[in-house]
């Protein structure tokens, strides 16, 4: 079974603890939106927040051992914004160069660095889902992991 939950505060509460028994957690980042707010706090950068709901579900207690997927998704949309818009605006630390593989890399380095259990794996896949050969190779992995 697949479930897909709602990602704004006030849905969070509801479904957190829910899912105590499941063999693996599909987290999905939006990389275009690095340089925005949310719609429900402007003063609230998307990707800050975001970070912030992934560390709080990689190092819950209900999913210790439970593997992460990771999608950095909108690649294509990132790779055009990423040019025109500084990633330091999300970062203000970041100092290497406003281009594709460096900021993507350094996206993921955040991500990634949230896991504090030795026993999770977190698979990050780089997507765009309206490319179809990507994404059905990106499929075909995550069978792999939820059916290993």
């Amino acid at each position: 079974r697949l479930f897909d939950v709602g990602g704004q505060r006030s849905e969070r509460k509801k479904w957190i603890h829910c899912f105590e028994d499941v063999t693996a957690i599909i987290f999905c980042v939006a990389l275009s939106g690095y340089d925005q707010v949310l719609h429900e706090d402007e003063t609230t950068n998307r990707m800050h927040e975001s970070l912030k709901l992934f560390d709080s579900i990689c190092n819950n207690k209900w999913f210790t051992d439970t593997s992460i997927i990771l999608f950095l998704n909108k690649k294509d949309i990132f790779e055009e914004k990423i040019k025109k818009s500084p990633l330091a605006i999300c970062f203000p630390e970041y100092t290497g160069p406003n281009a594709f593989t460096e900021a993507v890399a350094y996206i993921q380095a955040q991500y990634e660095s949230k896991n504090k259990s030795p026993n999770k794996e977190i698979y990050t896949h780089i997507t765009c889902a309206t490319d179809t050969n990507n994404i059905q190779f990106v499929f075909d992995a995550v069978t792999d992991v939820i059916i290993a």
